[in-house]
């Protein structure tokens, strides 16, 4: 590995900060415009189903570009990929915010993709070979922030834009972070890459690009009535297709463009399938709640979002607390037991009602945050843990793309169990029962995914979570032997 001479800040905490708040960026971006989609219809006098297009190419852009960052990172140095990433996302925000018709928008949300699918990995990237292990936890949980700010923090600004300003001005508040962001990664990141870059995997990059763009297309549409049943399903099939395609390719190719032998390694492993697991689950929370709240309670959209804005003070609560805690009972065992809690909690969500006092509300949902940021820290911690440096930028790609996929099907089964609901019941009105099934199933499979960590080992992650390793003795009672 190469790291070019230009200056770069002696603290290791600062680029976690600086790449998490462009990550909160594009958090935000990809929730705030959901809020804001029928005044942008009556603006351009489109359907609002029509307008969806503008969120559905935006995530399949994410998707087709997202395996490439990090052959690029490596190729031209993760600082100049991160930093021509958020130039083209503020570029892509700019010609959003100034977009007259259906096709402007889209063109623009399409370059935003582009921009947002090389800043997730390509960031992460940074931090991980910018960070020493020992200091993993505490920059993890920087970035574990924005991931959970951006979907409570989005939908409650996009109704006060929308309500009080234009709705041009969600994609002009990029602006002056993008151009803060482009200053300080020049300024304090160092421009790292790889010595050796292998030559760029075209027919893999094809593959995944479609699989990913095929499954979550695929997935975003079902039970939604926009296209029909068949187009949908062909998405599916096409995508489940290259997947299982670019497995056996990658296992023929020298330098695959997403190195799936990563998943040899328990600890990558246990988190990114055990975490998806997880994912689905919380991913139907940013779905779930508004509706329930606005759709059943009655709420308006700004006060529904302030509801859970709490879950976002609680992530916020928790950075402090992150390291001590796991480097006090250790990977496993937070990951399970914490695992456990998040989805008990999940499943009581179930349980409110338009009588529920909101304080209880309030005080669950911030619990719910607090302990949910816990485990995104500690899976995205332990997820490295045992990776190879020069393996890094294809672990970064290869985990950002399964959060995405994971984190798509969590709305998709969130929203196949409500249409399941109404069906049953014989009813096109959705009430707080219609919500109950899918809080307790959504809650079951976050519950599974803790029973998935028991096969990690007592001490696994010890070097980043600065746990000592006990090596048991049969003749001896158990010896405290620091991690190597």
């Amino acid at each position: 590995m190469n790291q070019e001479s230009e200056p770069a800040s002696s603290n290791p905490l600062l680029a976690p900060l600086i790449v998490g708040c462009a990550l909160f960026m594009e958090m935000l971006d990809s929730t705030v415009i959901a809020t804001a989609l029928p005044a942008i219809a009556r603006s351009l006098h489109q359907d609002p189903i029509r307008l969806n297009l503008a969120i559905t190419v935006y995530m399949l852009s994410l998707a087709v570009f997202v395996p490439i960052s990090g052959w690029m990172a490596d190729r031209y140095g993760a600082r100049s990929v991160f930093r021509a990433a958020i130039v083209i996302f503020t570029l892509g925000s700019i010609l959003c915010g100034i977009s007259g018709s259906l096709s402007q928008i889209v063109a623009a949300r399409i370059l935003q993709g582009f921009g947002g699918a090389m800043m997730v990995p390509v960031g992460r990237l940074i931090v991980l070979r910018t960070v020493p292990k020992a200091d993993l936890i505490t920059a993890m949980s920087y970035l574990t922030v924005p991931a959970v700010l951006g979907p409570v923090v989005g939908p409650p600004l996009g109704g006060f834009i929308v309500t009080y300003w234009s709705w041009r001005w969600i994609f002009f508040i990029n602006v002056p972070i993008g151009l803060i962001g482009i200053t300080l990664v020049s300024r304090f990141i160092a421009n790292v890459r790889e010595c050796e870059v292998p030559p760029f995997d075209m027919a893999g990059f094809m593959l995944t690009g479609i699989a990913l763009a095929g499954l979550i297309f695929g997935f975003e549409t079902v039970g939604r009535g926009v296209l029909p049943v068949w187009v949908t399903l062909g998405a599916i099939a096409m995508g489940g297709v290259c997947a299982a395609t670019y497995v056996r390719h990658a296992r023929r190719t020298p330098n695959p463009i997403v190195d799936i032998s990563l998943m040899r390694i328990p600890t990558f492993a246990v988190s990114t399938l055990g975490g998806g697991l997880f994912r689905i689950g919380i991913g139907a929370l940013p779905f779930l709640l508004p509706m329930m709240f606005q759709l059943v309670f009655g709420l308006t959209p700004f006060a529904s979002g302030m509801l859970t804005f709490t879950s976002a003070c609680g992530a916020l609560l928790m950075k402090p607390t992150a390291g001590p805690i796991i480097r006090r009972l250790g990977f496993r065992t937070v990951l399970t037991g914490n695992g456990a809690i998040c989805a008990i909690i999940l499943a009581s969500y179930a349980l409110f009602r338009q009588s529920t006092p909101h304080t209880i509300i309030i005080s669950t949902l911030f619990i719910g945050g607090f302990l949910r940021s816990l485990q995104f820290t500690s899976l995205n911690s332990i997820a490295y843990a045992d990776v190879e440096q020069s393996m890094m930028s294809s672990a970064s790609t290869l985990t950002s793309m399964a959060q995405q996929f994971f984190l798509s099907l969590g709305v998709t089964v969130a929203a196949m169990i409500l249409h399941l609901s109404l069906w049953i019941d014989g009813s096109k009105t959705l009430t707080v029962h219609d919500f109950t099934p899918a809080f307790l199933i959504t809650g079951a499979l976050a519950l599974l995914s803790a029973f998935s960590y028991t096969v990690l080992e007592h001490h696994a992650g010890a070097e980043v979570s600065g746990r000592h390793a006990m090596v048991i003795d049969p003749d001896e009672d158990a010896k405290a032997i620091p991690a190597d």
